[in-house]
């Protein structure tokens, strides 16, 4: 039995007979798995069986494989790595860490780290916490695969409720079972329920001293001020663009793949300070590139990473900047065209505008951004020399309009169009600088604007068109018989007013009210008796129709005003609009 086949016709592991190719070979038949007849040895020794192979590892993309396992090898965080490295020195640790940041900086990777300094027994087995943690002994291993039982990870997002926390307030009470502390590493601690923040905050302000809190948060503002207080809070920095770019090379070397110094500048600059996010993209390059000659390591090229992220060319972003500065309409939007036709996104393409005017205003105060390219570099420079500071300003805030314009409009392509199109345009109008000085001059020439005009220089303002106490007396009416009031107001022409007497006539045709009626009304709110003569015509205007011209004049004064003038003349298509209403009332209620 221990040479024959299996149920399934399989030859045994360990059976070295012929197979079943030289068995047909020497005209045997093998078929339905019948053991077969003994057969003479073939007149060739058989060549050794090859070795099996080990089994495939599976992948790891890059961003697990460099996962950082000591702080040395964790970029861009020296100032908290120092304060770690002084508070364990010290003996002076919190009882509880928060690590906040944006994805991908390092917050969870610190919080191991911290795990492993902490409970570190050193290669010998009698070490103690150490900011140098030696990765070989037991703790650091088991820590490093997530395995090590004193050492619980709770995703927050995930265990929300006060059920959650209630587990670790009573599992704190035990001392750690193999470790010197017992660590609880609680990843976007922000999604707690705000009960369950509430239950955990005791333990959290009094733990036992075996146990150590470890939060990571990417919102740390959505955290209550009572648990921000009784952490010691670590702010983990954005990576530098450079710095990244240079960690990113050197794992190619370790990965056996070169790349341009442009694509990893570009890789760096997608991630926007996250490693994390660096590293996928740098994965998703490498898998994206050509594959090299035999014998060649894998290359990366700029022209591929930009193909990849959808990015523009560098030398196309500035042919097209080029056309929005020199006012070439049909350049612009043949620019505009080429990288839509590439698989550019037109907000990337407002995005890369707006990209080169800071780099040219930076530059101009001598603080320029990197250049990727010596043409980059030059042509920037010659820009800033070109523009103006006003300019490149107002250039600035014409891109951020058309960026949240083309980020909302149904059809994105002719959205940037537009507004790219308005940008060129708005290059023709006058720096607001140069008007502001060309306004200050007409003015100061006011007279002799005024004798082009033909409006007198000092004119005086026009007397009062009808006495105060006419006025006063209608708002007194107007207390008591409203619509009276809107009689003397609207179509009561004064001839002539004393104290008991009032000769009037009526504007137009009116004829709803009578003299008795008024003269009723004035002596209600008098109390004496009034005279009233009506005549057919004459007078002075109405209230109304005194308001009414006095509202035109003063709009006629501000139509010609010296600084109004002088805005016309600069820009002769605009239109006046004056809103005399809002002017008076704002100067009553300053002089008020």
């Amino acid at each position: 039995m221990g040479d024959s086949p299996d149920i399934f016709g399989d030859e045994p592991e360990h059976d070295d007979g012929p197979s079943a190719a030289e068995l047909e070979a020497a005209g045997q038949s093998s078929m339905f798995g019948e053991a077969p007849a003994p057969v003479a040895a073939p007149p060739v020794a058989a060549p050794p069986a090859p070795p099996k192979a080990a089994p495939a590892q599976p992948y790891r993309v890059l961003a697990r494989k460099y996962r950082p396992q000591t702080f040395s090898s964790l970029i861009g965080q020296d100032a908290m790595v120092q304060t770690l490295a002084n508070a364990i020195r010290r003996e002076r640790l919190a009882h509880a860490f928060l690590m906040t940041g944006v994805r991908g900086v390092g917050k969870t990777s610190t919080a191991r780290l911290i795990a492993k300094a902490l409970n570190c027994v050193g290669r010998d087995g009698q070490g103690g916490p150490t900011i140098d943690p030696c990765g070989v002994c037991e703790p650091c291993v088991a820590i490093a695969e997530g395995r090590h039982i004193d050492v619980i990870e709770m995703d927050a997002a995930s265990h929300t409720g006060v059920d959650d926390v209630r587990e670790i307030i009573e599992a704190v009470r035990y001392a750690a079972v193999s470790a010197r502390y017992k660590i609880y590493i609680i990843d976007e601690v922000h999604m707690l329920s705000r009960n369950a923040f509430n239950a955990l905050l005791k333990t959290l302000e009094e733990p036992p001293a075996h146990v150590k809190f470890l939060f990571a948060t990417t919102e740390v503002d959505k955290l209550p001020v009572t648990v921000l207080s009784r952490c010691q809070r670590f702010d983990l920095r954005r990576i530098p663009a450079e710095l990244l770019a240079s960690h990113f090379d050197g794992i190619c070397r370790a990965e056996s793949v070169s790349a341009d110094a442009e694509a990893l500048a570009l890789i760096a600059a997608a991630a926007e300070g996250s490693v994390r996010d660096g590293l996928s993209i740098l994965d998703q390059a490498i898998a994206h590139a050509d594959l090299a000659g035999a014998g060649e390591a894998t290359h990366v090229t700029a022209a591929q990473v930009r193909d990849m992220l959808g990015l523009a060319d560098k030398t196309m972003q500035r042919t097209l900047f080029a056309a929005l500065l020199g006012g070439d309409g049909a350049a612009l939007l043949d620019a505009v065209a080429q990288q839509f036709a590439l698989g550019v996104e037109p907000i990337a393409m407002v995005r890369a505008a707006m990209d080169l005017t800071y780099r040219i205003t930076v530059g101009q105060i001598g603080k320029g951004v990197e250049a990727v390219s010596p043409d980059e570099a030059a042509t920037l420079a010659e820009w800033g020399q070109r523009l103006s500071p006003g300019q490149l300003h107002r250039l600035w805030q014409l891109l951020l309009k058309a960026h949240d314009e083309v980020k909302s409009a149904p059809e994105p392509l002719a959205a940037a169009q537009m507004a790219l199109l308005r940008c060129l345009h708005a290059a023709d109008l006058p720096d607001p600088g140069t008007l502001a000085k060309k306004l200050e001059e007409i003015a100061a020439r006011g007279p002799a604007v005024a004798a082009e005009t033909g409006a007198p220089a000092g004119a005086a303002a026009p007397a009062p068109s009808i006495a105060m106490d006419w006025e006063e007396l209608v708002l007194r009416v107007g207390h008591r018989h409203v619509l009276i009031e809107q009689v003397l107001r609207d179509w009561v022409r004064v001839i002539e007013l004393r104290p008991g007497f009032l000769r009037f006539a009526f504007a137009g045709n009116y004829t709803m009210h009578t003299a008795k009626d008024i003269a009723a009304a004035i002596e209600d709110v008098t109390g004496h008796e009034w005279k009233l003569e009506q005549d057919g015509s004459g007078g002075r205007p109405t209230l109304r129709e005194e308001a009414e011209a006095k509202k035109a004049a003063e709009a006629e004064a501000l139509r010609r005003s010296p600084l109004v003038e002088a805005a016309f003349a600069a820009f002769p298509q605009a239109e006046f609009i004056a809103d005399t209403d809002n002017v008076r009332a704002v100067g009553e209620r300053n002089w008020r």
